[in-house]
C-alpha cells in the first residue's frame, strides 16, 4: 500500500503500477506464505492509490476537461490518497491476522538495522526523489520519467550496485514485452469499447436519466456514484474519465458542486471499479501476470472493495476532506 502512495508521486498510472508490483512483490509475498489470488487481490487494490496520488495523469486529464486549476486537483487528491492507503493497510492487517499468515521478521528491525539497511539502499532509495524531483522542477513530463526511471535504475543497477549484467537483458526485455503487450491490449479494448458508448450516446442518455431522478445535490451524488462504479467495471479509467467527464461537470456545475471535489470523487470512484469483476482493467492486469485465475481473484478482492467504497463515500459527503488543502491556496 505505501509503495503504490509513493509509486503515485512517480507513475500516477493504476495499470503501471499494477504491473510493476505484480512483477516484484507477489513472487516475494507468495514465498512468504500468502496465497497467489491474496496477494494479487492486494495489488491490484493498492495500485488504484496511484491515479489518485499526485501527478495521477486522471487529475490532469480531468482538469484539463473540467477547467479547474492542476494545482488543486494535485493538492487535493493527497487526503483521498492517504485514506485509501489506510483502509486498505488496516484491511489487509485484519485478513492476515484472522489467516494466522505470518510477519516478515518476529520483531521490528532496531535503529541500527534501520541505519545499515539505510545506508546498502541509499542510491536505491534516492530514486523515486529523483523523479518526483525532475517532474517537480520541469526537467521531464510524467510520462517521460518512466523512461527516466529506466535509465536511472540501469544506472544504479550497473554501476553502484553492480548487480546488472548484460547477460540479463534479454530476459529484462522479453518479460518486459510481455507485461506491456498484455496490459496495452486491455488499454486498448477499453478505449474501443469506450468509443462505441460514446458513438451509441449511451452516456448521454444515462445524464439525462440522473437529471430525471432528482434535483437534490447529494441524491444526484448517490446515482452519479453507482453510474461511475458500474462503468469503471468495463472501461478504463482513462477512457471513462474523457468520455463521463465532460457531460457531468456541467450536471454538478449548475447544483452548486465544488467541481474539484467532484474530480476527486470521480477519479476515487472510476479507480475502484478498475478493480471490481468483470472487467476491472487492473485485475486483467494483475491476474496475466501473476497467473491467478479471475474467480480465485474475485473471491479475494471484496474485502478491499469495501474498504475503498467506505473511502468514497468519506470523500463524497466529506467536502472538507477533501478541500481543506485546496482552499488554502
Amino acid at each position: 500500500m505505501l509503495l503504490s502512495t509513493l509509486m503515485g508521486g512517480i507513475s500516477g498510472s493504476a495499470n503501471a503500477d499494477a504491473a510493476m508490483q505484480s512483477k516484484i512483490l507477489v513472487p516475494q509475498m507468495t514465498k512468504r506464505g500468502y496465497s497467489v489470488p491474496f496477494a494479487t487481490a492486494i495489488t491490484a487494490a493498492s495500485s488504484a492509490i496511484a491515479p489518485v496520488i499526485p501527478p495521477g495523469i486522471n487529475l490532469i486529464i480531468y482538469a484539463l476537461i473540467a477547467q479547474v486549476s492542476v494545482a488543486k486537483m494535485f493538492i487535493g487528491g493527497y487526503m483521498p490518497g492517504i485514506l485509501m492507503c489506510l483502509a486498505l493497510m488496516l484491511t489487509v492487517n485484519f485478513i492476515a491476522r484472522k489467516r494466522d499468515y505470518k510477519p516478515s521478521r518476529e520483531k521490528m528491525a532496531s535503529g541500527r538495522e534501520i541505519i545499515k539497511q539505510a545506508r546498502e539502499s541509499i542510491w536505491g532509495l534516492l530514486l523515486p526523489l529523483g523523479i518526483i524531483a525532475g517532474i517537480r522542477f520541469g526537467v521531464f513530463t510524467p510520462t517521460e520519467a518512466g523512461a527516466m526511471a529506466v535509465l536511472f535504475c540501469i544506472i544504479i543497477g550497473a554501476f553502484f550496485y553492480k548487480k546488472l549484467r548484460w547477460e540479463h537483458f534479454p530476459i529484462i526485455m522479453k518479460n518486459t514485452i510481455l507485461g506491456t503487450s498484455s496490459v496495452m491490449l486491455i488499454i486498448i479494448a477499453a478505449s474501443v469499447f469506450g468509443q462505441y458508448m460514446s458513438w451509441e450516446r449511451i452516456p448521454h442518455q444515462l445524464t439525462k436519466a440522473i437529471l430525471a431522478i432528482s434535483d437534490s445535490p447529494w441524491l444526484i451524488l448517490v446515482v452519479i456514484n453507482i453510474l461511475l462504479l458500474v462503468l469503471g467495471m468495463f472501461l478504463e479509467g482513462g477512457a471513462l474519465l474523457i468520455i463521463v467527464a465532460p457531460l457531468l461537470v456541467p450536471l454538478v456545475k449548475n447544483m452548486g458542486i465544488d467541481l474539484t471535489h467532484f474530480g476527486l470523487i470521480m477519479i476515487v470512484n472510476i479507480m475502484i471499479g478498475g478493480i471490481t469483476p468483470p472487467f476491472g482493467s487492473m485485475m486483467f492486469t494483475t491476474c496475466a501476470i501473476t497467473g491467478s485465475t479471475v474467480g480465485d481473484f474475485c473471491r479475494e478482492i471484496w474485502p478491499f472493495i469495501l474498504a475503498l467504497l467506505a473511502v468514497l463515500v468519506i470523500v463524497t459527503y466529506m467536502p472538507s476532506v477533501v478541500m481543506f488543502l485546496p482552499n488554502l491556496l
